[in-house]
Parts: structure tokens; sequence; C-alpha cells
């Protein structure tokens, strides 16, 4: 793989709150790192990112690291996690990359019709749908929460709005320049399960969305340069019909849809990578095919998409196209099919097109990057910005920025170059 130049560029998180617990005070940071993009028209400089649900813990870290022995009695609760300052929830950040840092320029927390800013705190689930609790440091449980969003993947229209993905539902939010909700997608049948949010929600996105892993939602984002196509890819293969079929499959949908509308317009399926070929996380002990994910994308011209794939340490860029030839039927959408996709990919039976992919770079030649990268952005036709997902500070990790400089050109030179 050619040489890539590595620059890592200062940046300071913003300091939210200071929790004091048993075993020492938790910090809690802006986190900014689950999703990237840049926007047609913006100036050179100008990057938005993206945070999560707002800041939360494992269990087994507030108990281990915090003393927090209330919690104990929850352990065994699958998926449950603390969320010790609800009030912080999502929020989109504008950035400046300069030559040796970068600089928040100002936070646009995403806000409801009444203008009150969104809960991080999840939905209500249901005997098919699987929730993540949420509780306060002294166990109880935090109410669910309507409206509540697990913000991960972020792209920015033409027009200023934005795009982002989230994992509870899993939903796409439509919002206005200001951070506004316009609406948010649903799985079809599931816009009940959002009743009393105080924004539109509607049913436009296929049912089979639903069947996402826990925590396991829409991750990546990428936009058309004329904000018609919005490209999405599930953070891992789907739970689907069950969840042993989700966790051993080796294919992730990546769909294409009408921005407009949100029907669906073409359907690939990304190969995942060996969990062995992952070397910094193999080194640490074992990996198995679950571990592996896609976590952000930027969009290259036309139809060309770079892909962040990892398990944790180790981080890979992809480049791939969206092949018309490689999409396949619209009946495999359909959550009656049988077998599934999953199922098929899972026992390495799968007989249909996938995409083909190229590597453009992976830090296991750069240690000098940490792990836990979730976001990219393009910032010209050689470089890529990369930076990791602090957890709102919650372990005491900070935001870095990464700006890594291929010897040569993403791609050919005969691809346009403009970049979403």
């Amino acid at each position: 793989m050619p040489h890539a130049r590595i620059v890592e560029l200062t940046f300071h998180d913003e300091d939210l709150a200071a929790v004091p617990l048993p075993r020492g005070t938790l910090h809690v940071t802006r986190g900014i790192g689950s999703g990237l993009s840049r926007r047609v028209g913006d100036p050179a400089d100008i990057v938005w990112a993206i945070g999560d649900r707002g800041p939360n813990l494992k269990l087994s870290l507030a108990i281990d690291r915090y003393g927090v022995d209330d919690l104990a009695v929850h352990a065994d609760k699958a998926g449950a996690k603390v969320m010790p300052c609800p009030e912080i929830g999502p929020a989109i950040v504008e950035l400046q990359v300069g030559d040796d840092r970068v600089t928040a320029r100002r936070t646009l927390p995403l806000l409801d019709a009444s203008g009150r800013a969104l809960s991080g705190l999840p939905p209500a689930g249901t005997d098919a749908r699987a929730a993540e609790p949420a509780l306060r440091f002294d166990g109880t449980f935090l109410p669910p929460e309507p409206g509540g969003a697990d913000t991960e993947g972020i792209a920015v229209a033409p027009d200023g709005s934005f795009w982002v993905g989230e994992e509870y539902g899993p939903s796409l939010f439509h919002l206005g320049p200001d951070g506004s909700v316009r609406a948010r997608w649903v799985p079809a049948g599931a816009d009940e399960l959002f009743a009393g949010a105080d924004y539109p929600v509607v049913g436009a996105l296929p049912s089979l969305a639903a069947r996402r892993r826990l925590n396991r939602g829409f991750e990546s984002l990428a936009l058309s340069a004329d904000g018609v196509r919005l490209h999405l890819a599930f953070q891992s293969p789907l739970a689907h019909p069950d969840e042993h079929a989700g966790r051993h499959a080796r294919h992730v949908r990546l769909w294409t849809l009408d921005s407009a509308t949100g029907s669906l317009l073409a359907e690939h399926l990304y190969p995942l990578d060996k969990p062995s070929s992952f070397r910094r996380d193999s080194d640490l002990g074992d990996v198995d095919r679950a571990d592996v994910k896609v976590c952000d994308m930027a969009m290259l011209g036309a139809d060309t998409l770079v892909v962040l794939e990892r398990v944790s340490a180790t981080a890979k860029l992809y480049l791939t196209r969206l092949d018309p030839a490689r999409a396949i039927a619209s009946s495999w959408v359909d959550p009656a099919t049988e077998p599934t996709i999953e199922q098929l990919s899972a026992h390495n039976t799968l007989d249909l097109p996938v995409l083909d992919k190229r590597l453009l770079f992976s830090t296991d030649d750069h240690p000098e990057i940490a792990p836990d990268l979730e976001g990219l952005a393009i910032l010209d036709e050689r470089t890529i910005l990369l930076v990791n997902d602090n957890d709102f500070g919650v372990e005491g990790v900070a935001t870095r920025f990464w700006r890594v400089t291929l010897a040569e050109p993403i791609a050919p030179s005969h691809e346009s170059h403009h970049v979403r």
C-alpha cells in the first residue's frame, strides 16, 4: 500500500460537567466524533461533526472504576447504560480545520418543534423489540423518551439542512440548518413507538430496518451532490431473522434512498473483512464476526464511497463503487423473504452480487493513530480527516483528529472529485 503522511491536529474538548462519585470525579466533555461531513459550497476548511446520544457508561465501568455499587443489581441487564447527565443530548458541531489544529466554531443542539433540545434517552421497547435501559447512578431507571435519539452519522445537504442517522429506531432525522427537526423517518409500522415526540414522525423507511441489532443502527450516511440520493449503511448485519444470523453474517446492507420520500432506490451488499485481518485487535484477543462494523462513509464523485470499516484498535478505509449491476433485487428487503441474506451470509452460502472494494489505508500500518475511529471527511482528492469517538470523556479519552494525506489520489483521475 502506498505511503501516507499522518499529521495529528490539536483539538481541545469542551468541558460540560464534573460528577463526584465514590472513587473519583467523572469528567464529561463534548462528544463530536461519531460522524463527519462536508457540504458543497462551504469553505474548504469547514467540516460538520456529530456526537451520539450523550454521556453514558457501561455498568461494569461505573461499578469497577467509579465504585457505584448500587448498580450491581442490574449488571445482567443486556444493553443497560448509566446516563449521568441526561440533560446533555445530541448536537452538531461546526469545525474549522487548520494546518495544525481543529477548532469548534459553534454547537447546534438538535431541537424539537417547541425549541427544546432533544434527549438522548431511549424510547420504550416492546416484547418484539429490545431497548436499552437507561439508569441513574442510584440504580433507578430513567423514564423512556419517545423523542430521544442516539445519533451517529451525518450528511449535510446543499441547502444547509442536515441528515442524521441514529441507532434507536433505527431512524433518519432531517434537520433544518439550525438543528430543528423537520421530520424523523422510522421503519414502517414502528412510528407508534415514537408517539409523543414533539416533531413529525413518519414510517417512511422499509420495515426491515427494525431488525437492526441492538445498538447497531444507522451509523454511516453520505449524500449525492444534488441532495437527491441518500446513501446509508447499517453498522452491522441485521438480526434477521434472529440475533444468531446477525452476529455471524459478514455482509452489511447499504441502502440508497430517495431523500424526498424515503423510498428505497437500490440495495447493495458490502462485504466485511475477516476478523483476523484486523491485526491490532487480534493481537489484543479473539475477534469474531460480530465485532466488525461499518462506522462512517463519505461520497466521492457520483457513485463512489469511502467506507470506514473497523473493530476497535484497527480501522480500514475502503473505496467502493455503487455499481448498478451489483444491486440486489427489491424482494430481499421484504422481511418475509426466506432464507434471509443474513442467514445465507452466516453460512457462507450467499450467491448474490456484492460490492467490490479497494483498500486505501489501514491504521495497522500507523500505530500513532488511536483506536475507536468513527468519523471521516474527504478534504481533497488525496486528503482524509479522521476522528475518534471520545465517548464524552467518561473513560478519560480525548477527541483526536488526524489528517491523512495519501501518496496517490483517492479515486482514478478520470473520476470527479466532488466530495460530500
